[in-house]
């Protein structure tokens, strides 16, 4: 599960953004009844699995391999 943690967090942040895009189109009751719980079921997916490490050994985001500004 830790190999693939990275990927299944871009799923998360699709399956919100499709959610976004589900209760925003006129076209599908469907879909716009359901929007709001797409969007829910995309962050809790998130807030799972970015708190998941990758194994040593594999690349992490260039985002946490960034220098903290000095004061």
């Amino acid at each position: 599960m830790r190999r693939y943690a990275r990927k299944l967090e871009l799923l998360s942040m699709l399956v919100m953004i499709f959610g976004v895009i589900a209760l925003c189109q006129p076209w599908d009751l469907f879909l716009h009844s359901y929007g709001a719980t797409i969007i829910l079921v995309g962050l809790i997916m998130f807030n799972i699995f970015s708190r998941i490490k990758s194994p040593p050994g594999m690349p992490q985001p260039a985002s946490r391999d960034l220098p903290r500004p000095e004061h």
